[in-house]
Order: C-alpha cells, then sequence, then structure tokens
C-alpha cells in the first residue's frame, strides 16, 4: 500500500505475529508495511493517525476492527492477539521483538528438519501459541534425541508434532486454525 510503512516486521500494526505466518514463509505476504502490495484495512485506517506504530496507541483502541478478533482466525491465529499487545506493551518493543527472532529461528529449523510436506501450518501454530521456553525445550530433545536421527522425515516430522500437540495439551491449547 502506497506510503505505508512500517519498522517491525515481526509484530503486526494489530497485534498479530507476523514473523509467525506462513502467508509470509510463502511469500504471499511481505509482513505488516513492509512490501509494496498490502491491502489490510486496518493498514488503510492507521494512515488516517500519524505517529502511531500499533493500534494499541489509538485512543479508539480496541475499535469496530477488533469486534471479533479473537473468535475467528484467518492464516495465521488470532487467539493470542490481545495477550500478545500486553505482552508487547509490558516487555518492550525490543524484547518482545528478540523473542519473536527467536521463534522465527526455531520455526525455520523445525520446518528445514522436520517437515514432511505438511506441517508448515502446524509448525507456524505451535510456535506462535507456546511460550518460548517451552518450545525451546522440545526442540532440544529433538536435537538430542539419537532415534530421530535415524528416522525417514514423514517418522521425524510426526514425532516433532506429537511432542507439540502433547505440550499444547498440558496448556489447554489446541494447535488449529479456527475458521467461521
Amino acid at each position: 500500500m502506497k506510503n505505508f510503512k512500517r519498522n517491525n516486521a515481526y509484530f503486526s500494526l494489530c497485534g498479530l505475529n507476523c514473523g509467525l505466518c506462513n502467508m509470509r514463509l510463502s511469500g504471499h505476504c511481505p509482513s505488516c508495511g513492509c512490501g509494496e502490495h498490502h491491502s489490510c484495512s486496518i493498514a488503510k485506517c492507521s494512515l488516517n493517525y500519524k505517529g502511531i506504530e500499533y493500534c494499541f496507541q489509538c485512543d479508539n483502541f480496541p475499535c469496530e476492527k477488533y469486534k471479533d478478533a479473537d473468535k475467528y482466525d484467518s492464516f495465521i491465529t488470532h487467539l493470542h492477539q490481545f495477550k500478545d499487545i500486553k505482552k508487547f506493551q509490558e516487555i518492550s518493543e525490543v524484547t518482545y521483538t528478540k523473542e519473536q527472532i527467536a521463534k522465527v529461528e526455531i520455526l525455520n529449523f523445525l520446518l528445514e528438519n522436520y517437515n514432511a510436506g505438511r506441517q508448515k501450518t502446524f509448525f507456524c501454530l505451535a510456535v506462535n501459541l507456546l511460550e518460548l521456553e517451552n518450545i525451546k525445550e522440545i526442540v532440544k530433545h529433538l536435537e538430542e534425541n539419537e532415534d530421530l536421527k535415524n528416522m525417514q522425515i514423514k517418522e521425524k516430522a510426526l514425532h516433532a508434532v506429537d511432542q507439540f500437540k502433547s505440550l499444547a495439551e498440558n496448556y489447554g491449547i489446541i494447535l488449529k486454525l479456527r475458521k467461521k
């Protein structure tokens, strides 16, 4: 979108984690304001409010655009959108972005080593919704598991998925997009 620019390609204007989105990974979205093509209505709205980098900085937040934000998902989960906005505000943009960069690195590792062709959305959701320290524990388990080194990619992928599903279940998180 013309004249729409953002500095942070990891945390969007509306509070989604762009770096963990399968649309961005697939090259279909440059992330919030970091490319030429962007048709987001929230981005269009932000052009009317100069100096606001994130929607939560607006006096009207949350506005009508957020009415059902946490009920349904698009190509990335909105489940923790408001929770992530609060965390971002509490720990600072720098700290939150560092955490997102670490999650992006882990996501790339998972996709490179444990994706049998059908796990991209699942891993994007898992890394987005689970806490960094817990994700690191799973990755450590995967790296240290000698049995995995001799497995085919499909078996490795199933094992990794099972690890994430088990962790998510412990926290009452379902690793599936919620469609209308």
